[in-house]
């Protein structure tokens, strides 16, 4: 076939119930065709803009029950429609794990994708997410490690977030009782520099009293 010549393939359509997440695209389903069409001379690879969250600084996301992270991003560039796309995160300890349904793969028109991180916490034991900062994967049919080739979808990991778990709420009631503040004053007290500022204050205070008593007297 010409290497001009770009013929689309058929998308598949996940229908597996999400347990983890959701996705959103720009059709429910896609259905086969067999048009052909020339790619310009000038094409470059496809790429992801990300829309969710913003990539101008790193998002921190709970783990929580009832807390979701939205992904969404447009597609630019891209003249061959990806069958379906995978969406990891990698954590900076190493481990990788799935974001969505499916085990992660999901339509190739996929324009987002919800991840629900207790949800995954909680039927994935042995592979807990770590508090830490993760960066999002995502790739088409070619791989994370593929070259990149004029309108085909480069894979992205340009976004990174972070989540870490809430501490649970204890009343004073209770015994609640803040840890660094007891060590604080121990150490202004025991300071030479602590001690100077109170001894300066003292004659200050002790010296005006007596000035307004010789005025009062």
């Amino acid at each position: 076939m010409d290497p001009g010549i770009i013929e689309p393939r058929q998308q598949a359509t996940s229908t597996a119930a999400p347990t983890t997440g959701s996705v959103t695209g720009s059709a429910a389903s896609a259905s086969a065709t067999t048009s052909k069409f020339t790619l310009p001379a000038n094409a470059a690879p496809g790429q992801i803009v990300f829309t969710l969250p913003p990539l101008q600084s790193t998002s921190y996301y709970k783990i929580a029950s009832g807390e979701y992270i939205t992904f969404g991003w447009n597609f630019t560039g891209l003249y061959v429609t990806p069958t379906s796309l995978t969406v990891s995160a990698a954590c900076e300890n190493g481990n990788t794990y799935p974001i969505g349904p499916s085990n992660g793969v999901i339509p190739g028109n996929a324009q987002s994708v919800v991840w629900y991180p207790y949800g995954y916490q909680t039927a994935n034991p042995a592979l807990p997410l770590a508090q830490a900062t993760y960066t999002l994967q995502i790739w088409g049919d070619q791989g994370p490690s593929a070259a990149p080739t004029a309108g085909y979808l480069e894979a992205n990991s340009e976004m990174q977030f972070a989540l870490y778990t809430p501490q649970p709420y204890t009343p004073l009631a209770s015994g609640w009782q803040c840890t660094g503040c007891g060590g604080a004053l121990a150490q202004f007290s025991a300071h030479p520099a602590s001690v100077a500022l109170m001894t300066t204050l003292l004659i200050v205070f002790l010296s005006g009293f007596t000035t307004l008593r010789r005025v009062w007297i």
